[in-house]
């Protein structure tokens, strides 16, 4: 029986941190249970609203946020406030597949083009790891507006 799954972060800033993943996966803030969002509405501050009208104090509205892939295929991130500061090297990160199928000075142009769009967002570039066949194709790790590790691969 195979199951979904939802990959969670551990943030500061919960809706911050899920807007750039959003920005750099396509993904999408889904709208609060039962509220139809016109075209072009924005779904955090329906969430702001939704939440104000539940009692919750504004202290407690940016502990949680999520984003969803629009074609339902990808798993749902999922963002949680803690106090604390990240301190060592992720255990789990994420592969962002930037250039699938490429290979060679063609991947790392990808890849680099990739790492050049998600800076602009707020990621930082840590190291650049260039082919060395047969098993590494190149890779660029990077880090996310909260200092998490990723990968462009």
């Amino acid at each position: 029986m195979s199951r979904d799954i939802q990959i969670t972060f551990d943030a500061h800033d919960p809706a911050a941190l899920s807007t750039f993943w959003r920005d750099a996966l396509g993904y999408v803030h889904p709208a609060p249970p039962g509220v139809d969002l016109p075209e072009g509405a924005d779904p955090l501050a329906a969430w702001d609203e939704f939440l104000a009208r539940l009692g919750v104090p504004e202290d407690q509205r940016n502990t949680r946020s999520a984003i969803e892939d629009p074609e339902g295929r990808r798993p749902r991130l999922f963002f949680q406030q803690v106090p604390e500061d990240k301190v060592a090297k992720n255990r789990v990160h994420l592969d962002v597949r930037a250039a699938p199928g490429l290979q060679g000075e063609q991947r790392m142009a990808a890849l680099e083009a990739e790492c050049d769009r998600l800076t602009a967002l707020g990621a930082k570039r840590l190291h650049r790891h260039d082919p060395e066949p047969p098993l590494d194709f190149g890779h660029i790790v990077m880090a996310d507006p909260e200092g998490n590790e990723f990968c462009l691969d």
